[in-house]
């Protein structure tokens, strides 16, 4: 039917044509005609599409990866600290209390960022410190023309800080950071980390939640922005344009990270996973997770608003700053688990450098050790198992598999011995007896672990290391010196 109407349209044209002199000219005019009619039929046909949910809300047809040409989009030169752009997402009623978890970890100068506030700085707030970041006021969505309908204002503002950090203008990034200000970053082990990848790619880093309902509720393929996700910044730039039409295409989304997450997918960039990523969607002490962490870098923890301090005795700013002090030293091996024997007493060690040291009055392999203590508890009271994303070991009172519990108490760097010590005091007393089926050689007497670790060798991500157990009897310091590995030597 189509085309018939274009014949006689064109014909009509033509035989009026033929009686004008100017019949030449008249044949182009047909001609013309004719195009426009083509076009302008393409056009009413497009526009009565049907655009219900499942219809995809912009063409998937992007430009090549490309930006100002005053960017460096090669990988001739490592990625560095200067690279990396951070947005931290706050509130000015939250900014009081958060404030010192950002600046736990944020270095003046030299980190470049911003933290994204819903309104202005009262005058309580001003000056604004050195030691933060410096701020910047999100955009007023209330002109969004899909507003009225948004399901949370609020987490609409959180994603779009994206958008608003990519207007500021910051030259040279290759990467910007999504996150939370409860969030505490592992700077150092972030740059190697981002150093895997190609920037000049669409890329979409993060993390999963540590509790199966929190991804089963929102996604397993999203990236939880409260512990952060990284976005290349030529992906940030294509998404500059397709932003606002993702939230008027997932107005109905409730969480900032999934709308993004959805807006992502549709754009054909999917979620790629590291395990150094938490979330902490866990409650309580979370000492048990942080002990046997796996052997990837610690990049973030989140939720430190909703855990316990994470060392005894200390409130959460004190805790996060305590575990600051070996991060500042060797961000490489923080958090890494370190597991060896002293075979003439049966006990087995497991260190979690700069943070904790447990001693067991048993050989235990290390694919037991390796599972958590499940010390914590999931982050909904009403999900069912199974609740983590991990295996767990729980806790029990045979003294043949309960641990003695030290945690970091102080670091020192020799330079003169190329080495580091930290230094894990007794928590409390385990007030258990001793492992009879190890020969009763109790661990009671030891109120302190020293670990000498190297300090000109960084830990190889992914790679285990071992050590040696230097133990006399009736003392009440053990020694430890971690190395690398032996061939065979890592089975127990």
């Amino acid at each position: 039917m189509f085309s018939s109407n274009a014949s006689n349209f064109s014909s009509s044209i033509h035989q009026k044509c033929q009686l004008l002199p100017t019949g030449i000219l008249c044949k182009s005019i047909a001609v013309s005609g004719l195009i426009l009619f083509l076009f302008y039929a393409f056009l009413l046909n497009n526009g009565n599409q049907s655009s219900d949910l499942f219809n995809l809300p912009f063409q998937l047809k992007w430009p090549a990866a490309s930006f100002s040409s005053n960017i460096n989009n090669t990988m001739d030169s490592p990625t560095n600290i200067n690279h990396i752009g951070f947005i931290v997402i706050g509130s000015l009623n939250s900014w009081k209390n958060r404030k010192s978890y950002i600046e736990s970890w944020w270095r003046p100068n030299v980190t470049r960022g911003y933290v994204f506030l819903d309104k202005e700085p009262t005058e309580e707030f001003l000056p604004w410190p050195l030691t933060s970041p410096p701020f910047q006021v999100n955009e007023n969505i209330a002109k969004l023309r899909v507003y009225p309908k948004v399901a949370s204002p609020v987490q609409v503002r959180m994603f779009r800080s994206l958008l608003d950090m990519y207007r500021v203008g910051d030259k040279d990034l290759r990467w910007l950071i999504m996150c939370d200000d409860d969030t505490i970053f592992f700077v150092d082990n972030l740059v190697e980390v981002l150093r895997k990848y190609d920037h000049t790619k669409y890329q979409y880093i993060g993390g999963n939640s540590e509790c199966v309902k929190s991804n089963a509720d929102f996604s397993f393929d999203m990236g939880f922005g409260g512990a952060g996700y990284a976005v290349s910044y030529p992906f940030a730039q294509a998404l500059s344009t397709k932003l606002d039409d993702c939230i008027e295409r997932y107005f109905y989304v409730w969480v900032s990270d999934h709308m993004a997450q959805s807006c992502f997918a549709d754009l054909g960039v999917a979620l790629t996973i590291e395990k150094g990523i938490h979330q902490i969607d866990l409650h309580g002490d979370i000492s048990g997770f942080l002990s046997s962490h796996p052997q990837s870098p610690l990049l973030t923890l989140h939720h430190f608003d909703v855990i316990d301090p994470i060392f005894p005795s200390m409130d959460r700013y004190e805790a996060t700053r305590h575990l600051m002090k070996a991060a500042k030293v060797d961000q490489s091996r923080i958090v890494q688990q370190t597991i060896c024997y002293e075979r003439e007493s049966n006990w087995s060690f497991s260190v979690s450098w700069g943070y904790s040291t447990h001693i067991y009055e048993n050989i235990i392999p290390r694919s037991f050790l390796r599972k958590p203590l499940e010390t914590f508890r999931p982050w909904a009271r009403n999900s069912r198992p199974p609740f983590y994303m991990f295996n767990t070991r729980w806790l029990i009172n045979n003294p043949c598999e309960a641990p003695h519990v030290f945690f970091f108490e102080s670091i020192e760097h020799s330079a003169e011995n190329n080495t580091v010590l930290t230094t894990y005091v007794r928590a409390a007393p385990r007030n258990l007896p001793p492992c009879s089926a190890s020969g009763n050689h109790s661990a009671d007497p030891i109120s302190k672990i020293r670990v000498l670790s190297p300090a000109t060798t960084r830990k190889t991500a992914g790679v285990i290391e071992c050590c040696d157990v230097d133990y006399k009897a009736e003392t009440n310091v053990t020694d430890i010196k971690i190395r690398s590995c032996l061939k065979d030597e890592v089975i127990a």
